[in-house]
C-alpha cells in the first residue's frame, strides 16, 4: 500500500515536467515570425506558411482579416498553367504561341482568350476574333475573315 502511494506521488511530480516539455516542444515548432522560411503552417506564430513570390520557398505570412491564409498569385503577364495561379483568375493564350499567360478579365468579368486577327491562317472558327474561319477558294488554306452581310454571317468574299 505504501509503494502504491509513493508511485502516485512520483507520477504527480513528473506530470508538470511532462507538461512543460510538451509546451516547449510546441513553442519550438511555432516560434517563427512573419517573413521567416517555413514548411508547414504550425511552424509559424501566425499559423500561415505560404509562397509569396515565384520562388517555391514558403514563408510565414500574416493571415487576412477573415483569418484566411492566402498564397501569392501571379500578376498579369506572367506565364501560367491554370486560372488559379493568377491574381485575375484568368490564364489564357495571348498570341500565336501555345504558351498561356495571366491576363486581366474584361469589364464584364469574362476571361477571353486571344484570337487571331483577320486574314491569319486558321483551322476553327473559335480561333478567330471574327469567329469566321473559311477557305476563300478551293486551293487556298483557311483564313480568318470578317463577317459580312446584313446579318453578319460567315460568308466567303
Amino acid at each position: 500500500m505504501a509503494s502504491a502511494g509513493r508511485l502516485l506521488l512520483l507520477l504527480l511530480c513528473l506530470l508538470p515536467v511532462a507538461l512543460v516539455l510538451t509546451i516547449k516542444k510546441y513553442q519550438q515548432l511555432s516560434h517563427k515570425r512573419i517573413g521567416e522560411p517555413c514548411e508547414t503552417h504550425n511552424e509559424c506564430q501566425s499559423d500561415c506558411c505560404v509562397t509569396n513570390s515565384l520562388n517555391p520557398q514558403k514563408f510565414c505570412t500574416a493571415q487576412t482579416v477573415f483569418q484566411q491564409c492566402l498564397s501569392w498569385k501571379k500578376p498579369n503577364g506572367y506565364i501560367c498553367k491554370d486560372h488559379l495561379e493568377c491574381q485575375s483568375k484568368c490564364c489564357v493564350i495571348n498570341n500565336h504561341s501555345v504558351q498561356t499567360y495571366c491576363k486581366a478579365k474584361t469589364v464584364f468579368l469574362q476571361c477571353l482568350p486571344w484570337r487571331k486577327p483577320n486574314w491569319d491562317y486558321c483551322d476553327y472558327h473559335s480561333e478567330c476574333r471574327s469567329k469566321c474561319c473559311i477557305r476563300l477558294n478551293e486551293l487556298s488554306p483557311n483564313r480568318c475573315i470578317p463577317q459580312s452581310g446584313i446579318l453578319l454571317q460567315c460568308l466567303p468574299w
